[in-house]
């Protein structure tokens, strides 16, 4: 049995000041700053924020639509709290955004609770800063998608199912299934998959399926997960019959695991390479994961992290759709994990050697730009590419070698403890990616679909999206669009590739490869 924390939370932290602050810092840096400032991305974030913008304008807080026809891709919770987002604040990237910055924060205050509470203050504020600061959690965690929300929800509930089967007292049960029920809402089965498999496996490695049995039974908790799933597709099915079934159930959930979906497929080893690049600059903590995977199997909170971790990963490899954040699900396993074993970390140096690595990629990242450029023949990415290499000012150039710098001087400093450096060096490279990566890949890809649409809005145009899929371009331009062939006389937002198809057309505007025309003549 574990015996609950007493001490006070407040007293905890004060005790750590530099290790609180830097975590503090981290999760501003990751899912804050410069918030607003970046463009949508398509697909996903488009296609979310469409569906929410379409939401408030029907009035229809039950069926979600796209560009017109209803999307059965996920659940409506994150629909109605970026509908709640944008009444308050305003259409805009930032308020789009905002509910998943706030979930991605209470994602790791959940582990930072979680691992106070099995092992200690400092290891539940250095696996906080590994959540917060990894690279592609930087990315996910601020994305107007639902995985933030999902992440939150399933930490919550697997954290809360083991401490119920540490602790044996029902709350922690019953906890559980309300992550669950909301779950249900913020992405489908997934949310019941993840916490009962992985407490199957936990339990069956301790032969104890008996108490799992009765744990997945218990009639309270799984009313209150009923309660709070089933009124939403209960209405959903009474207003979309078997489309819903099919277009949700089976298309999406089904279909994305037997078969490839939009093209997004992969070999069973997709996720290793993903793994290494999403955890950036934590090579070397994931590496001594694998290194003491014996004591990690013989400590029962290690073990149930693990075995989070391996079934999302194994589950996800064999899935015919592959995405990188899939595997983000049980991500959080492995970040307890590592946090808990820094301590068992001899050399500074190895530690640190990929965050030193990586900032010195950086720097060097236009120049490689520049030497991939005249082999590139697709005009659409010889613009983009063109245009990256004017992103990088001054600033990058000065940030990147201080980045690399400061790595150098944190390995020869010996008085700084090793948990505290690997923090720090995750505050950097999520300033990094906020503060430069992403705002340039949002300008580069991003903004010419933005400034388009701003100008087809300003100018009361009906456009028709021509081999194009940037539903991004629908909320600026707060239009519905057309997708097929365009007709003389008509306005077409295109790739510059496909303008040698027709035969006369007039430019409106053009950058990156991303043209909007008024069409002459009809393509050939």
């Amino acid at each position: 049995m574990m015996t609950p924390r007493t001490g006070s939370l407040l007293e905890d932290l004060r005790s750590h000041p530099w290790l609180t602050t830097f975590v503090a810092v981290g999760v501003v840096l990751s899912f804050y700053a410069g918030l607003g400032q970046v463009p949508l991305f398509d697909l996903d974030e488009g296609a979310f924020t469409e569906a929410t913008r379409e939401m408030l304008l029907r009035g229809d807080h039950i069926t979600t639509f796209l560009n017109g026809a209803p999307r059965f891709d996920k659940p409506v919770l994150i629909y109605w709290l970026q509908a709640v987002s944008v009444t308050l604040l305003g259409q805009n990237e930032f308020a789009f955004r905002l509910p998943s910055a706030i979930c991605s924060t209470v994602w790791v205050l959940a582990v930072f609770l979680f691992v106070r509470r099995i092992r200690d203050t400092r290891t539940g504020l250095v696996a906080a800063a590994f959540t917060a600061t990894a690279a592609g959690i930087t990315v996910i965690g601020r994305a107007a998608i639902a995985d933030a929300l999902l992440n939150m929800l399933l930490v919550v509930a697997c954290t809360t199912a083991y401490l119920y089967l540490a602790e044996r007292d029902r709350r922690w049960l019953r906890a559980s299934f309300v992550a669950i029920g909301f779950g249900l809402l913020a992405k489908g089965p997934v949310a019941v998959l993840i916490p009962f498999a992985t407490t199957f496996l936990y339990c069956w490695s301790r032969r104890e399926l008996a108490i799992w049995v009765r744990g997945i039974f218990d009639p309270v908790g799984l009313a209150l997960m009923l309660a709070i799933a089933a009124p939403w597709y209960v209405a959903e099915y009474m207003q979309q019959g078997d489309a819903f079934i099919q277009g949700f159930l089976m298309k999406h959930n089904v279909g994305r695991f037997s078969s490839p979906m939009h093209g997004f497929n992969g070999s069973v080893f997709y996720y290793v390479p993903w793994l290494f690049i999403a955890t950036l600059p934590f090579f070397a903590p994931v590496l001594n994961v694998f290194r003491r995977l014996g004591s990690v199997w013989h400590d029962d909170a290690q073990r149930f992290c693990l075995i989070w971790f391996a079934f999302v990963f194994v589950f996800f490899s064999f899935s015919g759709t592959k995405l990188p954040h899939y595997a983000f699900y049980g991500y959080s396993g492995l970040f307890v994990i590592m946090a808990c074993n820094v301590p068992a970390m001899r050399s500074h140096v190895a530690a640190l050697i990929p965050a030193a690595l990586i900032f010195a990629a950086l720097a060097a990242l236009p120049f490689a730009f520049q030497q991939v450029d005249p082999h590139i023949r697709d005009p659409y990415y010889r613009e983009a590419l063109a245009d990256i290499r004017n992103q990088f000012g001054v600033a990058y150039y000065v940030a990147s070698a201080a980045l690399v710098a400061g790595t150098l001087v944190l390995m020869r400093l010996r008085t700084m403890p090793l948990d505290l450096k690997l923090v720090l060096t995750g505050c950097a490279t999520a300033a990094v990616m906020a503060l430069f990566i992403l705002p340039v890949a949002g300008r580069v890809q991003q903004l010419p679909i933005k400034e388009a649409a701003l100008l087809a809005k300003a100018r009361d145009y009906h456009v028709v999206m021509w081999g194009l899929d940037t539903p991004s371009f629908i909320v600026y331009s707060g239009r519905l669009v057309e997708k097929r062939d365009p007709k003389p006389g008509e306005i077409a937002l295109a790739k510059v590739k496909r303008l040698h198809e027709l035969p006369a057309y007039e430019v409106l505007y053009r950058r990156n490869g991303i043209a909007l025309v008024r069409v002459l003549e009809a393509p050939r």
